[in-house]
Protein backbone atom coordinates (compact mmCIF):
# COMPACT_ATOMS: atom_id res chain seq x y z
CA UNK A 1 0.00 0.00 0.00
CA UNK A 2 1.48 3.35 -1.02
CA UNK A 3 1.07 6.78 0.42
CA UNK A 4 -1.92 8.96 -0.25
CA UNK A 5 -2.42 12.54 0.85
CA UNK A 6 -5.30 14.23 2.56
CA UNK A 7 -5.71 17.99 2.47
CA UNK A 8 -7.78 18.12 5.66
CA UNK A 9 -6.38 20.88 7.91
CA UNK A 10 -6.02 20.11 11.59
CA UNK A 11 -5.92 22.58 14.47
CA UNK A 12 -2.91 22.18 16.72
CA UNK A 13 -2.98 24.14 19.96
CA UNK A 14 -1.30 22.12 22.69
CA UNK A 15 -0.83 18.59 23.96
CA UNK A 16 -4.32 18.51 25.49
CA UNK A 17 -6.17 19.97 22.50
CA UNK A 18 -4.89 17.91 19.59
CA UNK A 19 -7.40 16.72 17.07
CA UNK A 20 -7.83 13.05 17.96
CA UNK A 21 -10.07 12.29 14.97
CA UNK A 22 -6.93 10.97 13.30
CA UNK A 23 -6.00 7.34 14.00
CA UNK A 24 -2.45 8.07 15.14
CA UNK A 25 -0.41 11.10 16.17
CA UNK A 26 3.24 11.25 15.15
CA UNK A 27 5.90 13.73 16.27
CA UNK A 28 8.53 14.74 13.73
CA UNK A 29 11.72 15.87 15.49
CA UNK A 30 15.31 16.51 14.49
CA UNK A 31 18.16 18.98 14.18
CA UNK A 32 17.70 22.07 11.99
CA UNK A 33 18.67 21.67 8.33
CA UNK A 34 18.35 17.88 8.15
CA UNK A 35 15.39 17.85 5.73
CA UNK A 36 12.75 17.38 8.45
CA UNK A 37 10.36 19.92 6.94
CA UNK A 38 10.91 18.44 3.47
CA UNK A 39 9.86 15.02 4.78
CA UNK A 40 6.88 16.61 6.51
CA UNK A 41 5.77 18.40 3.34
CA UNK A 42 6.32 15.28 1.21
CA UNK A 43 4.22 13.14 3.54
CA UNK A 44 1.41 15.66 3.98
CA UNK A 45 1.37 16.84 0.37
CA UNK A 46 2.01 20.42 1.52
CA UNK A 47 -1.39 20.43 3.22
CA UNK A 48 -0.57 21.63 6.70
CA UNK A 49 -1.86 23.95 9.38
CA UNK A 50 0.63 26.45 10.79
CA UNK A 51 0.41 28.51 13.95
CA UNK A 52 2.19 29.26 17.20
CA UNK A 53 2.65 27.11 20.27
CA UNK A 54 0.56 28.41 23.20
CA UNK A 55 2.18 31.49 24.70
CA UNK A 56 5.18 31.13 22.39
CA UNK A 57 6.42 32.82 19.23
CA UNK A 58 7.89 29.59 17.82
CA UNK A 59 5.78 28.34 14.92
CA UNK A 60 4.37 24.86 14.51
CA UNK A 61 2.87 22.89 11.66
CA UNK A 62 0.59 19.85 11.51
CA UNK A 63 -0.76 17.83 8.63
CA UNK A 64 -2.40 14.55 7.68
CA UNK A 65 -0.99 11.65 5.71
CA UNK A 66 -2.93 8.46 4.97
CA UNK A 67 -1.26 5.04 4.90
CA UNK A 68 -3.02 1.66 4.74
CA UNK A 69 -6.37 3.37 5.30
CA UNK A 70 -5.16 4.96 8.54
CA UNK A 71 -4.85 8.72 9.10
CA UNK A 72 -1.61 9.90 10.68
CA UNK A 73 -1.49 13.39 12.16
CA UNK A 74 2.10 14.62 11.81
CA UNK A 75 3.34 17.30 14.22
CA UNK A 76 6.41 19.15 12.93
CA UNK A 77 8.31 19.99 16.13
CA UNK A 78 10.78 22.93 16.06
CA UNK A 79 14.24 21.86 14.91
CA UNK A 80 16.73 21.62 17.77
CA UNK A 81 20.14 20.14 18.54
CA UNK A 82 19.23 19.26 22.11
CA UNK A 83 16.28 19.03 24.51
CA UNK A 84 18.16 20.13 27.62
CA UNK A 85 16.18 23.40 27.85
CA UNK A 86 18.74 25.94 26.71
CA UNK A 87 16.34 27.73 24.36
CA UNK A 88 12.65 28.18 23.67
CA UNK A 89 12.74 25.67 20.80
CA UNK A 90 14.37 23.02 23.01
CA UNK A 91 11.83 23.57 25.77
CA UNK A 92 8.90 23.23 23.36
CA UNK A 93 10.34 20.12 21.67
CA UNK A 94 11.06 18.43 25.01
CA UNK A 95 7.69 19.17 26.60
CA UNK A 96 5.74 18.12 23.51
CA UNK A 97 7.59 14.80 23.11
CA UNK A 98 7.38 14.16 26.86
CA UNK A 99 3.82 15.01 27.67
CA UNK A 100 1.78 15.10 24.44
CA UNK A 101 -0.18 11.93 23.69
CA UNK A 102 1.72 10.93 20.55
CA UNK A 103 1.90 7.33 19.33
CA UNK A 104 5.45 7.63 17.99
CA UNK A 105 8.28 10.08 17.38
CA UNK A 106 10.28 10.17 14.18
CA UNK A 107 13.76 11.61 14.74
CA UNK A 108 15.27 12.81 11.46
CA UNK A 109 19.08 12.68 11.20
CA UNK A 110 21.56 13.97 8.63
CA UNK A 111 23.44 11.03 7.14
CA UNK A 112 26.46 13.23 6.38
CA UNK A 113 27.06 14.09 10.07
CA UNK A 114 25.50 11.19 11.94
CA UNK A 115 27.50 11.44 15.16
CA UNK A 116 26.40 15.00 15.94
CA UNK A 117 22.74 14.07 15.27
CA UNK A 118 22.82 10.94 17.43
CA UNK A 119 23.16 13.12 20.55
CA UNK A 120 19.54 14.18 20.08
CA UNK A 121 18.42 10.59 19.53
CA UNK A 122 19.87 9.44 22.85
CA UNK A 123 18.24 12.38 24.64
CA UNK A 124 14.82 11.61 23.12
CA UNK A 125 15.14 7.90 23.92
CA UNK A 126 15.23 8.86 27.60
CA UNK A 127 11.76 10.43 27.42
CA UNK A 128 9.92 8.11 25.00
CA UNK A 129 10.53 4.53 23.85
CA UNK A 130 8.41 4.84 20.68
CA UNK A 131 11.13 6.27 18.47
CA UNK A 132 11.83 5.70 14.77
CA UNK A 133 15.21 6.95 13.60
CA UNK A 134 15.04 8.35 10.07
CA UNK A 135 18.46 8.83 8.44
CA UNK A 136 17.81 11.40 5.72
CA UNK A 137 20.11 12.70 2.95
CA UNK A 138 21.45 9.20 2.45
CA UNK A 139 22.16 10.05 -1.19
CA UNK A 140 24.41 12.94 -0.16
CA UNK A 141 26.26 10.63 2.22
CA UNK A 142 26.91 8.14 -0.59
CA UNK A 143 28.29 10.90 -2.79
CA UNK A 144 30.77 11.73 -0.04
CA UNK A 145 31.72 8.08 0.38
CA UNK A 146 29.94 7.62 3.73
CA UNK A 147 28.39 4.18 4.22
CA UNK A 148 25.91 3.65 7.08
CA UNK A 149 24.94 0.18 8.30
CA UNK A 150 21.34 0.82 9.40
CA UNK A 151 20.88 -2.71 10.78
CA UNK A 152 23.93 -2.33 12.99
CA UNK A 153 22.69 1.07 14.22
CA UNK A 154 19.25 -0.43 14.86
CA UNK A 155 20.80 -3.09 17.10
CA UNK A 156 22.84 -0.47 18.96
CA UNK A 157 19.90 1.87 19.59
CA UNK A 158 17.23 -0.78 20.08
CA UNK A 159 14.74 1.11 17.87
CA UNK A 160 13.92 0.94 14.13
CA UNK A 161 16.25 2.80 11.76
CA UNK A 162 15.12 3.76 8.23
CA UNK A 163 17.20 5.53 5.58
CA UNK A 164 15.37 8.04 3.37
CA UNK A 165 15.74 10.54 0.57
CA UNK A 166 13.07 13.12 1.38
CA UNK A 167 12.11 13.74 -2.23
CA UNK A 168 11.79 10.04 -3.13
CA UNK A 169 8.36 8.62 -2.34
CA UNK A 170 9.60 5.02 -2.18
CA UNK A 171 11.89 5.68 0.77
CA UNK A 172 9.09 7.54 2.58
CA UNK A 173 6.81 4.55 2.03
CA UNK A 174 9.38 2.41 3.86
CA UNK A 175 9.37 4.97 6.67
CA UNK A 176 5.58 4.89 6.93
CA UNK A 177 5.59 1.08 6.96
CA UNK A 178 7.79 1.22 10.05
CA UNK A 179 5.64 3.93 11.66
CA UNK A 180 2.53 1.86 10.95
CA UNK A 181 4.01 -1.24 12.57
CA UNK A 182 5.03 0.72 15.69
CA UNK A 183 1.64 2.41 16.06
CA UNK A 184 -0.18 -0.92 15.67
CA UNK A 185 2.06 -2.58 18.28
CA UNK A 186 3.46 -5.02 15.74
CA UNK A 187 6.93 -4.36 17.17
CA UNK A 188 8.01 -4.19 20.80
CA UNK A 189 10.68 -1.55 21.31
CA UNK A 190 13.45 -1.85 23.90
CA UNK A 191 15.65 1.25 23.55
CA UNK A 192 19.24 0.98 24.73
CA UNK A 193 19.71 4.02 26.93
CA UNK A 194 22.95 5.81 27.77
CA UNK A 195 24.87 4.27 30.67
CA UNK A 196 26.36 6.91 32.94
CA UNK A 197 29.10 6.84 35.55
CA UNK A 198 28.41 3.91 37.99
CA UNK A 199 27.96 6.32 40.91
CA UNK A 200 25.51 8.42 38.89
CA UNK A 201 23.62 5.25 37.94
CA UNK A 202 23.34 4.35 41.64
CA UNK A 203 22.02 7.85 42.38
CA UNK A 204 19.44 7.54 39.60
CA UNK A 205 18.29 4.18 41.00
CA UNK A 206 17.86 5.66 44.48
CA UNK A 207 15.60 8.40 43.14
CA UNK A 208 13.91 6.09 40.62
CA UNK A 209 12.54 3.81 43.36
CA UNK A 210 10.47 6.67 44.73
CA UNK A 211 9.59 8.50 41.51
CA UNK A 212 8.12 5.35 39.93
CA UNK A 213 5.57 5.28 42.76
CA UNK A 214 4.25 8.83 42.36
CA UNK A 215 4.00 9.33 38.59
CA UNK A 216 1.02 8.14 36.49
CA UNK A 217 1.29 4.55 35.33
CA UNK A 218 1.22 5.51 31.64
CA UNK A 219 4.27 7.74 32.21
CA UNK A 220 6.40 5.20 34.10
CA UNK A 221 8.96 5.23 31.31
CA UNK A 222 9.81 8.82 32.31
CA UNK A 223 10.82 7.83 35.86
CA UNK A 224 14.53 7.42 35.02
CA UNK A 225 14.68 10.74 33.15
CA UNK A 226 12.75 12.58 35.88
CA UNK A 227 15.12 11.15 38.48
CA UNK A 228 18.09 12.42 36.50
CA UNK A 229 16.61 15.93 36.16
CA UNK A 230 15.84 16.11 39.88
CA UNK A 231 19.45 15.21 40.67
CA UNK A 232 20.64 17.81 38.15
CA UNK A 233 18.50 20.39 39.93
CA UNK A 234 17.05 21.81 36.73
CA UNK A 235 14.22 23.86 38.26
CA UNK A 236 12.71 24.83 34.91
CA UNK A 237 12.29 21.23 33.78
CA UNK A 238 11.12 20.10 37.22
CA UNK A 239 8.41 22.80 37.21
CA UNK A 240 7.26 21.60 33.80
CA UNK A 241 7.14 18.00 35.07
CA UNK A 242 5.08 19.03 38.10
CA UNK A 243 2.64 20.95 35.93
CA UNK A 244 2.15 18.25 33.30
CA UNK A 245 2.12 15.17 35.56
CA UNK A 246 0.41 16.84 38.52
CA UNK A 247 2.98 15.64 41.06
CA UNK A 248 4.89 17.42 43.83
CA UNK A 249 8.69 17.47 43.55
CA UNK A 250 10.24 20.77 44.66
CA UNK A 251 8.80 20.74 48.19
CA UNK A 252 8.66 16.99 48.66
CA UNK A 253 10.30 15.93 51.96
CA UNK A 254 11.00 12.38 50.76
CA UNK A 255 12.76 13.65 47.63
CA UNK A 256 14.75 16.13 49.75
CA UNK A 257 16.00 13.28 51.98
CA UNK A 258 16.96 11.20 48.94
CA UNK A 259 18.80 14.20 47.45
CA UNK A 260 20.79 14.58 50.68
CA UNK A 261 21.85 10.94 50.42
CA UNK A 262 22.73 11.41 46.75
CA UNK A 263 24.78 14.53 47.55
CA UNK A 264 26.95 12.46 49.88
CA UNK A 265 27.53 9.87 47.15
CA UNK A 266 28.47 12.54 44.61
CA UNK A 267 30.79 14.30 47.06
CA UNK A 268 32.74 11.06 47.42
CA UNK A 269 33.75 11.34 43.76
CA UNK A 270 34.03 15.17 43.81
CA UNK A 271 31.08 15.80 41.48
CA UNK A 272 29.60 19.30 41.77
CA UNK A 273 26.42 20.40 39.94
CA UNK A 274 28.39 21.71 36.96
CA UNK A 275 30.66 18.67 36.74
CA UNK A 276 27.62 16.40 37.14
CA UNK A 277 25.96 18.02 34.12
CA UNK A 278 29.21 17.81 32.17
CA UNK A 279 29.49 14.12 33.01
CA UNK A 280 25.95 13.51 31.69
CA UNK A 281 26.70 15.36 28.44
CA UNK A 282 30.04 13.55 28.04
CA UNK A 283 28.34 10.17 28.45
CA UNK A 284 25.77 11.03 25.76
CA UNK A 285 28.47 12.24 23.38
CA UNK A 286 30.59 9.15 24.05
CA UNK A 287 27.62 6.88 23.31
CA UNK A 288 26.96 8.74 20.05
CA UNK A 289 30.62 8.50 19.07
CA UNK A 290 30.75 4.80 19.88
CA UNK A 291 27.54 4.08 17.94
CA UNK A 292 28.77 6.05 14.95
CA UNK A 293 32.15 4.31 14.86
CA UNK A 294 30.39 0.93 14.90
CA UNK A 295 27.97 1.54 12.04
CA UNK A 296 29.68 4.08 9.75
CA UNK A 297 32.39 3.21 7.28
CA UNK A 298 34.01 5.09 4.43
CA UNK A 299 34.62 4.15 0.82
CA UNK A 300 37.81 4.84 -1.10
CA UNK A 301 36.53 8.14 -2.48
CA UNK A 302 35.88 9.52 1.00
CA UNK A 303 38.17 12.35 1.95
CA UNK A 304 37.82 13.74 5.45
CA UNK A 305 41.24 15.39 5.47
CA UNK A 306 40.02 18.73 4.14
CA UNK A 307 37.12 19.03 6.61
CA UNK A 308 39.27 17.86 9.51
CA UNK A 309 41.97 20.40 8.71
CA UNK A 310 39.42 23.20 8.48
CA UNK A 311 37.89 22.17 11.83
CA UNK A 312 41.30 21.90 13.48
CA UNK A 313 41.97 25.53 12.55
CA UNK A 314 38.56 27.21 12.87
CA UNK A 315 37.68 25.57 16.21
CA UNK A 316 41.12 25.35 17.77
CA UNK A 317 41.93 27.10 21.05
CA UNK A 318 44.85 28.91 19.42
CA UNK A 319 43.35 30.11 16.13
CA UNK A 320 39.57 29.78 16.56
CA UNK A 321 38.87 33.01 18.47
CA UNK A 322 41.28 35.24 16.45
CA UNK A 323 39.80 33.99 13.15
CA UNK A 324 36.30 34.53 14.52
CA UNK A 325 37.16 38.12 15.49
CA UNK A 326 38.55 38.76 12.00
CA UNK A 327 35.41 37.31 10.34
CA UNK A 328 33.02 39.26 12.56
CA UNK A 329 35.09 42.42 12.24
CA UNK A 330 35.00 42.12 8.45
CA UNK A 331 31.23 41.57 8.47
CA UNK A 332 30.66 44.54 10.77
CA UNK A 333 32.89 46.74 8.62
CA UNK A 334 31.13 45.71 5.40
CA UNK A 335 27.73 46.17 7.04
CA UNK A 336 28.42 49.54 8.62
CA UNK A 337 30.49 51.07 5.83
CA UNK A 338 28.41 49.60 3.03
CA UNK A 339 25.13 50.61 4.62
CA UNK A 340 26.10 54.28 4.91
CA UNK A 341 25.63 54.92 1.19
CA UNK A 342 22.14 53.42 0.68
CA UNK A 343 21.14 54.90 4.06
CA UNK A 344 22.05 58.39 2.86
CA UNK A 345 20.20 57.83 -0.43
CA UNK A 346 17.08 56.66 1.37
CA UNK A 347 17.29 59.56 3.80
CA UNK A 348 17.56 62.05 0.90
CA UNK A 349 14.65 60.37 -0.87
CA UNK A 350 12.43 60.47 2.22
CA UNK A 351 13.38 64.13 2.84
CA UNK A 352 12.33 64.94 -0.72
CA UNK A 353 9.00 63.18 -0.15
CA UNK A 354 8.60 64.98 3.17
CA UNK A 355 8.91 68.39 1.48
CA UNK A 356 6.19 67.35 -0.96
CA UNK A 357 3.99 66.23 1.92
CA UNK A 358 4.34 69.66 3.54
CA UNK A 359 3.22 71.25 0.28
CA UNK A 360 0.29 68.80 0.04
CA UNK A 361 -0.80 69.48 3.60
CA UNK A 362 -0.61 73.23 2.99
CA UNK A 363 -2.61 72.85 -0.22
CA UNK A 364 -5.28 70.86 1.62
CA UNK A 365 -5.22 73.49 4.41
CA UNK A 366 -4.47 71.02 7.20
CA UNK A 367 -4.12 72.70 10.61
CA UNK A 368 -0.55 72.92 11.92
CA UNK A 369 -1.12 70.33 14.65
CA UNK A 370 -2.36 67.74 12.10
CA UNK A 371 0.52 68.45 9.71
CA UNK A 372 2.98 68.09 12.57
CA UNK A 373 1.35 64.84 13.71
CA UNK A 374 1.26 63.22 10.26
CA UNK A 375 4.51 64.49 8.72
CA UNK A 376 6.84 65.36 11.60
CA UNK A 377 5.50 62.52 13.70
CA UNK A 378 4.31 59.42 11.83
CA UNK A 379 6.05 59.86 8.47
CA UNK A 380 9.38 61.14 9.79
CA UNK A 381 9.62 58.37 12.40
CA UNK A 382 8.84 55.58 9.93
CA UNK A 383 11.17 57.00 7.25
CA UNK A 384 13.97 57.39 9.78
CA UNK A 385 13.66 53.78 10.95
CA UNK A 386 13.57 52.48 7.36
CA UNK A 387 16.56 54.54 6.21
CA UNK A 388 18.60 53.56 9.26
CA UNK A 389 17.68 49.87 9.66
CA UNK A 390 16.92 48.55 6.19
CA UNK A 391 20.40 48.98 4.59
CA UNK A 392 22.44 47.25 7.34
CA UNK A 393 19.94 44.39 7.56
CA UNK A 394 19.97 44.00 3.78
CA UNK A 395 23.75 43.55 3.95
CA UNK A 396 24.13 41.76 7.29
CA UNK A 397 21.72 38.87 6.72
CA UNK A 398 23.03 37.83 3.27
CA UNK A 399 26.57 37.84 4.68
CA UNK A 400 25.55 35.60 7.58
CA UNK A 401 23.57 33.39 5.19
CA UNK A 402 26.77 32.96 3.19
CA UNK A 403 28.67 32.00 6.35
CA UNK A 404 25.94 29.49 7.20
CA UNK A 405 26.11 27.93 3.74
CA UNK A 406 29.89 27.68 4.09
CA UNK A 407 29.43 25.88 7.41
CA UNK A 408 31.10 28.52 9.58
CA UNK A 409 28.15 29.46 11.83
CA UNK A 410 28.11 26.12 13.74
CA UNK A 411 31.84 26.56 14.31
CA UNK A 412 31.23 30.13 15.48
CA UNK A 413 28.61 28.85 17.93
CA UNK A 414 31.07 26.20 19.13
CA UNK A 415 33.79 28.78 19.77
CA UNK A 416 31.46 31.04 21.77
CA UNK A 417 29.50 28.34 23.58
CA UNK A 418 31.70 28.31 26.68
CA UNK A 419 31.49 32.09 27.09
CA UNK A 420 27.73 32.19 26.52
CA UNK A 421 27.08 29.35 28.97
CA UNK A 422 28.63 31.45 31.72
CA UNK A 423 25.83 33.93 31.00
CA UNK A 424 23.16 31.25 31.17
CA UNK A 425 22.67 30.73 27.43
CA UNK A 426 24.37 28.88 24.55
CA UNK A 427 26.66 29.63 21.61
CA UNK A 428 23.68 29.57 19.26
CA UNK A 429 22.93 33.11 20.46
CA UNK A 430 25.99 34.38 18.56
CA UNK A 431 23.88 35.47 15.58
CA UNK A 432 21.45 37.34 17.86
CA UNK A 433 24.37 39.07 19.56
CA UNK A 434 25.91 40.17 16.26
CA UNK A 435 22.57 41.45 14.99
CA UNK A 436 22.01 43.35 18.24
CA UNK A 437 25.46 44.95 18.09
CA UNK A 438 24.81 46.11 14.52
CA UNK A 439 21.43 47.63 15.40
CA UNK A 440 22.85 49.30 18.51
CA UNK A 441 25.68 50.87 16.52
CA UNK A 442 23.39 52.31 13.87
CA UNK A 443 20.96 53.75 16.37
CA UNK A 444 23.89 55.25 18.24
CA UNK A 445 25.53 56.98 15.27
CA UNK A 446 22.27 58.16 13.76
Amino acid sequence: MGLSWNSTGRKLLDSDNLDYNSDFIINLAGNPNVGKSTIFNSLTGLHQHTGNWPGKTVSNASGITTFKNKNFLLIDIPGTYSIMSNSEEEEIARDHICFAKADATIVVLDATCLERNLNLVYQILEITPNVIVCINLIDEARKKGIIIDTKSLENILGVPVVSTIAKKKKTLTNLMKTVYSICNKEKTLSPNLVTYNPVIENCIQLMHKYIIKIIPKEKEYLARWISLKIIEGNTKIITSIEKNLNIKILNNEKITRILDEISCLLCNIDLSTDSFNQSIISSIMHSAEKACSSCVSYSENYNSTKTSRIDSILTSKKYGIPIMIVFLGLIFWLTITGANYPSELLSSFFTFIQDKLYIGCEFLRFPNWLTSLLVDGVYQTVSWIVSVMLPPMAIFFPLFTLLEDLGYLPRLAFNLDNCFRKSGTSGKQALTMCMGVTKWYFFLIK
